[in-house]
C-alpha cells in the first residue's frame, strides 16, 4: 500500500516552480539576459533566473508586454529590468546588448530566445522569399547578432553562458510552424554545436534547448487553426508524457544550462518534448 503524502510534500506540490527556485540560488551574482521574454517561455525562464538570483534583463519589441512583465515579477518580489529591442536588427540587437553590458559591468548568461514562424504560411510552396527572410533574421541571424555582441565581454572574463533555444521543428519537422522556421531552428543546432567548439577553450559553454509545443497563447492559435481537434487530440496521445510542454518545463532547462551544474556540458541539444521524438 502507498504511504500517503507528507503535509510538507502537499505544500511543495502547491508551489510553483519559480516558487520553489528561491531556495536554490545558482545564479547569485550572475547577469543576464534573455531576448523576446516579455511573455511566455522567455519570461518564464527570466523569472526562473531572478528566483535562483540573477541580475536578469529582457528585451522584446513590444513595451506594453515589456511593462506588464516588469509588474508581474515585482509582483512576485522579483526584479526585471526591461529595454526595448528588436532581435531582426542587427544595429539595434549591438545597441542594446552594450548597454546591458555597460550597466552590468559584466554579462554572464544570454539566453537567445528570439524566434517564431511570424504566421508566415505552412506549406512549402506557399512561402515567399520574404517569408524567409523575416522568420531567417528572427530566429537564426536574430541569435547570431545577440551572441556577437555579448561574447567579446564573455571572452574578456573567461567565463559565460549562452543558451539557444531551437525547437522539435528544427530536429523532427513541426505541425503547426512552416519549412522556414524549420530550418532556422535546425541551423540553430547546428551553430550551437559550432560555437561550442569554437569557446570552449574560453570557458564559454553553449548549449541549445529543442521544446516541442509550447501551449502559449500564440501556439494554441496556431494550433487550433492549423489541425483538426482529432488531430490535436492524437499527437497528445502520441506523447508518452501525455501533456504538451510548460513554460516551466523550458524554464527549468534555462535555468540548468546557466548555472555551473552544467559547467562540463556544452554544444548540446537537449529535446524536450516529453517523448514524443527520441533520439
Amino acid at each position: 500500500m502507498d504511504a500517503a503524502p507528507s503535509a510538507g510534500g502537499a505544500e511543495a506540490a502547491a508551489s510553483s516552480p519559480t516558487d520553489l527556485a528561491r531556495g536554490c540560488r545558482r545564479m547569485e551574482g550572475r547577469n543576464a539576459l534573455l531576448t523576446a521574454a516579455a511573455r511566455g517561455l522567455g519570461l518564464a525562464s527570466a523569472l526562473r533566473l531572478a528566483a535562483e538570483g540573477a541580475q536578469v534583463w529582457i528585451t522584446d519589441r513590444d513595451e506594453t508586454a515589456l511593462a506588464e512583465a516588469a509588474r508581474e515579477a515585482a509582483h512576485g518580489g522579483l526584479a526585471l529590468r526591461t529595454l526595448r529591442m528588436d532581435s531582426s536588427d542587427p544595429r539595434d540587437v549591438a545597441a542594446r546588448v552594450g548597454e546591458v553590458i555597460a550597466a552590468a559591468g559584466a554579462l554572464d548568461v544570454l539566453v537567445n530566445n528570439a524566434g517564431g514562424s511570424l504566421h508566415t504560411p505552412y506549406r512549402f510552396g506557399d512561402e515567399s522569399d520574404e517569408d524567409w527572410k523575416r522568420v531567417l533574421d528572427l530566429n537564426l541571424m536574430g541569435a547570431v547578432w545577440a551572441s556577437r555582441a555579448a561574447l567579446p565581454a564573455m571572452v574578456a572574463r573567461g567565463y559565460g553562458r549562452i543558451v539557444n533555444f531551437g525547437s522539435k521543428a528544427g530536429r523532427f519537422g513541426s505541425l503547426i510552424a512552416g519549412p522556414n522556421y524549420a530550418a532556422a531552428k535546425g541551423a540553430i543546432a547546428s551553430l550551437t554545436r559550432q560555437m561550442a567548439m569554437e569557446y570552449g577553450p574560453r570557458g564559454i559553454t553553449v548549449n541549445c534547448i529543442c521544446p516541442g509545443v509550447v501551449m502559449t497563447e500564440r501556439t494554441r492559435a496556431l494550433w487550433a487553426e492549423r489541425r483538426t481537434p482529432q488531430e490535436r487530440a492524437q499527437v497528445l496521445q502520441d506523447i508518452p508524457l501525455r501533456r504538451h510542454c510548460e513554460v516551466e518545463d523550458a524554464a527549468a532547462a534555462v535555468a540548468f544550462f546557466a548555472s555551473d551544474d552544467s559547467a562540463f556540458v556544452t554544444g548540446v541539444t537537449l529535446d524536450l518534448n516529453g517523448g514524443q521524438a527520441m533520439a
